[in-house]
């Protein structure tokens, strides 16, 4: 039987990142991926996710994201291939709201230079927007995107060429731990030994750990691409990546890039949950209605043509916030996201995070917002 210091099942975005992370310290690892790498069944295609400091989820994310910041350069220079763009980025709304107020106070607790403009100088500066009266738009100018599948691409090369034995359409069935402290896996494919196990299966992750069943829950998640009447407005270098919080919920978008269209995607659109085997990845009518409402409301000069529609899935916490932690009782097994659709700008630094977990059992990033107690007593493994 195979033995490794370290299997990571789910080489997305994190799994990818650990995996990569790993070699990088001499560790020898095995990496599992139930479909393609990378593959369009879970959470990070679709071409790119957004990057920002001016974090309104809360502001510890800040000092993890400054850290992933200089994480993707490292790995883009050493794949050599762009990974990060910046655009400068806008998160508007009301001023009291959500988006703005905690955009606001990430920035002032970690004096992020800024700027906040009501919506006649947001169109001004950036004609592609149609705030609502009375809104307004912080600006930040180190926000931007990262290339998503080619930095699952760059990770999984770069893993492998530093030795790590990473597989694609293997799937895990199953794990225990050992008598010796270590976990016995079991896959499609065969069965492994090693001294630490990272379960970074995104959607699937309740299957490998039922007692995240109630607290990790997958969401069916369409983005839409459309073509501006004219263009030149939502182009790279003319528009910023922007989070706005509107009438139908809060809406994400990016400039046109790598494809065609502009891409935008809304927050729960549709509320639709379940198991990510069962979750439809067909887009249809529906969801390319509730995307036209927010077209229409915010940036009607994009409300063109159908150009694509993708389906993706979102594992969502109860608080929002990522899962980083051991399972209780099994310091050996290291649980990564669920990162309630917003985790993807972070899989660099949390590749660091994990490689950390399973090799010295700490890291010196303040994971507490992360820790699984916090959901007691369902985050068990039962």
């Amino acid at each position: 039987m195979a033995h490794y210091d370290v299997i990571v099942a789910g080489i997305g975005a994190m799994g990818s990142a650990a995996a990569y992370q790993l070699t990088r310290r001499g560790r020898r690892v095995l990496g599992l991926e139930r479909f393609d790498i990378p593959h369009a069944m879970g959470s990070s295609h679709g071409v790119n996710r957004i990057i920002r400091l001016a974090y309104f989820e809360h502001p510890l994310y800040v000092p993890l994201l400054r850290r992933a910041y200089e994480l993707w350069r490292e790995t883009e220079a050493a794949f050599g291939e762009q990974l990060l763009y910046v655009t400068g980025g806008l998160d508007a709304g009301p001023a009291d709201g959500r988006v703005v107020a905690g955009s606001l106070a990430a920035c002032r607790e970690h004096d992020l230079p800024h700027e906040v403009m009501d919506a006649r100088e947001t169109r001004r500066r950036f004609p592609a927007y149609r705030l609502a009266e009375g809104h307004v738009a912080n600006f930040q100018a180190d926000a931007g995107f990262v290339m998503s599948e080619r930095a699952i691409v760059a990770h999984s090369t770069m893993a492998m060429a530093a030795g790590a034995d990473i597989r694609g359409r293997e799937a895990l069935t199953g794990w225990e731990p050992t008598a010796g402290g270590g976990v016995r896996v079991t896959t499609t494919r065969g069965t492994y030994e090693a001294e630490r196990l990272i379960l970074s299966t995104g959607a699937w992750i309740s299957d490998h750990a039922p007692g995240l069943a109630r607290i990790a829950v997958p969401e069916r998640q369409v983005l839409g691409w459309f073509q501006p009447r004219d263009p030149a407005p939502f182009a790279l270098g003319a528009f910023p990546v922007s989070i706005v919080e509107t009438r139908f919920g809060s809406c994400y978008q990016f400039p046109v890039f790598s494809v065609p269209g502009f891409k935008i995607g809304l927050y729960n659109h549709r509320r639709e949950t379940g198991h990510a085997d069962t979750l439809s990845r067909e887009p249809n009518e529906q969801d390319e209605a509730a995307l036209r409402e927010v077209l229409r409301d915010v940036f009607p000069e994009a409300d063109g043509p159908t150009l694509a529609l993708r389906c993706c899935l979102f594992t969502n916490t109860p608080d929002e916030h990522f899962i980083v932690d051991t399972l209780p009782g099994l310091p050996q097994v290291v649980v990564a996201s669920p990162c309630s659709g917003h985790g993807f700008k972070f899989a660099s630094v949390i590749g660091e995070v994990l490689a950390d977990l399973t090799t010295t059992g700490s890291s010196r990033h303040d994971l507490s917002l992360f820790r699984l107690d916090r959901f007691a007593p369902a985050g068990a493994r039962s």
